[in-house]
């Protein structure tokens, strides 16, 4: 996420954190550059501007020049005004005071749109909401199915009248449904179109006016850099939209969309993409994503994903499994299962302070936990709980079956056992493991 312009603004601001004394010359040149990497990563020229003259602002003073550590001040001013620049806080969705909340989803083809819809579905329906979605595009083929089936995948209602009705009465009978039913959250999937133009406005218009939801989120491809952001300007222009959901953030490198649509529409980002996986949806704080691009991490994010992750009563079974040293090959797959479900390895490391340039050129092997999966799975039940059973032939018979090399069964018993090694650090009297710990070395 970001890596080009990440790389950029740390290689700048790291020239200024090791020297110990600084000129206002010293903090031009700084500032020139990190303009310079704005602009190739996509930023807006206004935007890019008034960024840099903030900063200097707040950089070229008397605090400055007094500091004993002038260029970790810089540092913190640029932070502060990549905080401002992309909203400052994070903003919540707006409820309704009496259910349903109404939530009209917008956006053009392509962008993500009723992929992102089912996904915020499922992240208010894991918060404890009751969703019902809305399928109100009659004219893209098999939208509506599209819709339907990915409302059966996650187990929330999909509400449709077919490509015959209007999308007005679709959104009336759905919004009935929702009382109805006790539904407290409405997401309507409205049609796009290849480009804006003034049926899809119009359209979209009688529905704000009807609905009157607490929500318009416009769904945008952050790929597309200022396309994204011109998309988001019209928009809001002509509809008004309340924020954005940005869509595919984790394959964009540059972060011109990102640092920009906030400036220019008004409109906070809510949302971000950030995969494929249908829980691949997630709040966007300002402050953790500044961070991220600094080289700073984010570990409040990578703790959030962990107690998401990892389910409490299979912590404890295991606490209490480690405690009495029946920790096994069994419980090390159910680990590593885990561990997926946070997302890829390069992602993870990238939120540690620190690491996420170190890796940059790393070897990083993002199949190493299915490959270990293969090789366990390839075991029988005795070999599961009894690793040391595993002699020659039998790890020839594992790695054959999950189509491996024997050299990685032997890493994977040689990892296992250091793992197990380490547990025994574990196994006095009463070992605590808190939601969201992961109490092993990571397989790489």
């Amino acid at each position: 996420m970001f890596d080009s312009l990440t790389e950029r603004i740390q290689g700048v601001l790291n020239k200024l954190r090791g020297r110990g004394k600084l000129t206002e010359a010293d903090v031009n040149d700084a500032l020139r550059e990190v303009r310079r990497a704005l602009l190739e990563a996509d930023v807006s020229l206004a935007v890019v501007k008034e960024f840099i003259n903030q900063v200097k602002t707040r950089a070229i003073g008397e605090e400055l020049w007094k500091s004993l550590t002038p260029g970790q001040l810089v540092v913190k001013h640029v932070r502060d005004c990549l905080v401002e620049l992309m909203g400052g806080t994070q903003a919540d969705l707006n409820l309704a005071d009496s259910p349903p909340t109404v939530i009209l989803m917008v956006g053009l083809h392509g962008a993500g749109k009723t992929t992102s819809t089912g996904k915020l579905a499922l992240f208010m329906k894991n918060r404890g909401f009751k969703p019902l979605l809305a399928a109100t595009d009659i004219y893209r083929p098999a939208a509506i199915k599209q819709l339907e089936v990915l409302g059966n995948q996650l187990g929330i209602p999909v509400y449709q009248l077919g490509e015959n009705a209007s999308p007005l009465n679709i959104c009336r009978g759905a919004y009935k449904q929702a009382k109805d039913n006790g539904n407290d959250v409405l997401l309507i999937d409205t049609a796009g179109r290849l480009h804006v133009d003034g049926e899809l406005m119009e359209e979209l218009k009688t529905a704000k006016e009807e609905m009157k939801p607490q929500e318009v989120l416009l769904v945008v491809d952050a790929m597309t850099g200022q396309d994204a952001v011109n998309i988001a300007s019209q928009f809001s222009e002509q509809i008004g939209i309340t924020g954005v959901v940005m869509t595919k953030l984790d394959g964009d490198a540059r972060g011109g969309a990102a640092l920009s649509v906030r400036q220019v529409t008004g409109a906070p980002i809510k949302y971000i993409g950030i995969g494929e996986k249908s829980s691949a949806l997630e709040p966007f704080h300002p402050d953790r994503m500044a961070s991220r691009i600094l080289g700073m991490g984010d570990v409040m994010s990578l703790i959030e994903k962990a107690e998401q992750a990892i389910d409490e009563e299979q912590a404890q079974l295991l606490e209490k499994k480690i405690r009495e040293n029946q920790f096994d090959l069994d419980d090390f797959l159910k680990q590593m299962q885990q561990i997926r479900k946070l997302g890829s390895i390069t992602d993870l490391l990238s939120m540690l302070p620190g690491v996420g340039s170190a890796i940059k050129d790393l070897p990083v092997d993002e199949k190493a936990i299915s490959r270990m999966e293969a090789i366990i799975q390839s075991m029988t039940a005795q070999e599961r709980r009894r690793p040391e059973i595993l002699n020659a032939s039998r790890k020839k018979r594992v790695a054959k079956g999950s189509g491996n090399q024997v050299a990685e069964v032997n890493r994977l018993v040689k990892h296992f056992d250091m793992v197990k090694n380490m547990m025994k650090m574990f196994t006095g009297p009463k070992p605590k493991f808190k939601k969201g710990a992961l109490p092993f070395r990571l397989p790489f």
